[in-house]
């Protein structure tokens, strides 16, 4: 990766939310940024996201700065190639994406979790590791290994999409629910309001459980644990030197973060993972527009 200066836009389409600023390389900083809603998967939430870069370029350019290029973090499988190879949140293709953006300057995709794994790798926790896992828990759930500072993205690019399919009910012939269905952000508050519950967010949910809710604190715990239990798996396969949390969930402190630490460590069988470190991303909520234009920068300024 070249060292000299480059200044990227780092665009992270989440499943609620699309958050978009500029980046300047080496160092990452992250400048002018902007938020908007993910509304659906329609052509008018593309020409936003378009006119979200188009301000972001011009603005920098007013400042004297050109920007070289975009990076598109989605939160969809995105292969070796930068082809969007599923459409579980956005119905936009790559197509349609590079025809318009690449009227800004030149657009790379990547996926969102590998993004955000790629910043925790050059300016966060991961900085200097071999080997780490990175596990984004918000709307949705999914994991990064990186090693030797870059994501693994598996033989297909579809590594790390460790929620989404359903988990084994023993016993049963029905087939279960997804991890993503008990543990995400959207997964905690759709499951407290089947309680009887009335919560807009996670982070309402969270706070019920914080009074003392009974429902509330069930269904973190539960959520949390499950997800604990997945993590503890994924040590015990990959041997890493350190998990990494991000995402809005993944960031939180208190009830659903001790649940999740206390059931990872509780399904590590090998003695010498159970001191493994566990700690939140260091980039935080920037992980992924950093990521995203860390990997235009990574591709365009080596280009």
């Amino acid at each position: 990766m070249s060292g000299a200066k480059f200044t990227a836009i780092g665009i992270d389409v989440g499943g609620t939310k699309i958050a978009a600023g500029v980046v300047s390389f080496p160092g990452g900083t992250v400048g002018p940024r902007k938020i908007l809603p993910t509304e659906g998967n329609s052509a008018a939430a593309l020409e936003s996201v378009y006119q979200t870069a188009r301000e972001l370029a011009d603005q920098s350019r007013q400042e004297g700065v050109e920007v070289g290029g975009i990076g598109l973090g989605l939160c969809e499988i995105v292969t070796r190639d930068g082809t969007i190879a599923s459409r579980a949140s956005l119905q936009w293709s790559e197509t349609e994406i590079r025809d318009r953006l690449s009227t800004i300057v030149p657009v790379v995709i990547e996926a969102d979790v590998r993004a955000a794994a790629r910043a925790e790798a050059l300016f966060g926790a991961g900085k200097g590791l071999s080997c780490f896992l990175y596990v984004s828990i918000g709307t949705g759930i999914s994991c990064s290994l990186v090693i030797e500072g870059e994501p693994f993205v598996g033989a297909r690019g579809a590594a790390g999409t460790m929620a989404s399919g359903p988990m084994p009910t023993f016993g049963s012939k029905a087939p279960g629910v997804s991890l993503e269905q008990i543990a995400s952000g959207p997964a905690l508050r759709e499951r407290y309001a089947a309680a009887g519950g009335n919560a807009r967010s996670a982070k309402e949910v969270l706070a019920a459980a914080d009074r003392g809710d009974k429902n509330a604190i069930d269904i973190v715990c539960s959520g949390a644990a499950a997800l604990g239990a997945s993590i503890g798996w994924l040590v015990n396969v990959l041997d890493p030197q350190s998990v990494i949390l991000g995402g809005g969930l993944g960031l939180s402190e208190g009830l659903f973060r001790e649940t999740l630490v206390g059931a990872a460590r509780q399904h590590i069988w090998w003695h010498g993972h159970r001191d493994v470190r566990i700690v939140s991303a260091q980039t935080g909520t920037e992980a992924g527009i950093i990521g995203a234009a860390a990997t235009a920068w990574r591709q365009l300024a080596r280009d």
